[in-house]
């Protein structure tokens, strides 16, 4: 009896709003487990020191859509005016070789990755309160008033959507938040789809 095959790797995507503290979730979260990160690409341009390749692809629009169309995508989706896609073949390889990915992505892309990724767990990172996070938007002092009331709009939206998620966890204090996600992420690197053959090895 063989009950030691090779683990599927698990599909964790993580969704939130704007402001909500995803970020720092996702770090603490990468900082304790060995997962590999989805690079994504985007037609955005880079921010301050993000590299190609490391933070993301950077794409010409016409490259993206060139690709979109060929079936390259394992989801995709415009934000922002901005196009971000994940590339279907790497994540297919790494997940066959028992590695764990991380997504971050929006609602609209974890819909399509549903579809195309079924053994994926979604997770979906609230703030407490619309108003906090007007405050901690406006806090960071990155974004104009246009700005920010277009990604308070789109959070109203996108937290609408998050009824279909396997998790909904409120970013209120840290540590629970960051306990909560943690729970999720290793409950769900159990889940019987990553080892399909376990039982008939348990049964001989």
């Amino acid at each position: 009896m063989n009950t030691q095959e090779s683990r599927r790797g698990l599909p964790l995507v993580i969704c939130a709003p704007s402001g909500a503290g995803k970020t720092t979730l996702v770090n603490r979260l990468t900082a304790e487990f060995s997962l590999d990160f989805s690079v994504s690409c985007t037609t955005r341009a880079p921010r301050g020191a993000e590299r190609d390749g490391v933070e993301y692809f950077f794409l010409s629009r016409e490259t993206f859509l060139e690709r979109r169309d060929r079936g390259e995508f394992a989801e995709w989706a415009e934000v922002h005016g901005n196009f971000y896609g994940t590339p279907l073949q790497p994540v297919r390889e790494h997940l066959a070789e028992g590695r764990d990915m991380l997504f971050d992505i929006d609602v609209q892309g974890a819909a399509q990755l549903a579809l195309t990724l079924p053994e994926a767990r979604f997770v979906f990172i609230l703030p407490p309160s619309l108003e906090v996070l007007e405050q901690r938007l406006r806090g960071r002092g990155t974004d104009g008033e246009d700005a920010i009331r277009l990604r308070l709009a789109n959070a109203r939206k996108e937290i609408m959507e998050s009824h279909w998620f396997h998790a909904l966890i409120v970013n209120d204090d840290l540590d629970q938040a960051y306990d909560e996600l943690r729970a999720f992420y290793v409950a769900s690197r159990l889940h019987p789809s990553l080892r399909p053959r376990l039982a008939r090895a348990v049964c001989g």
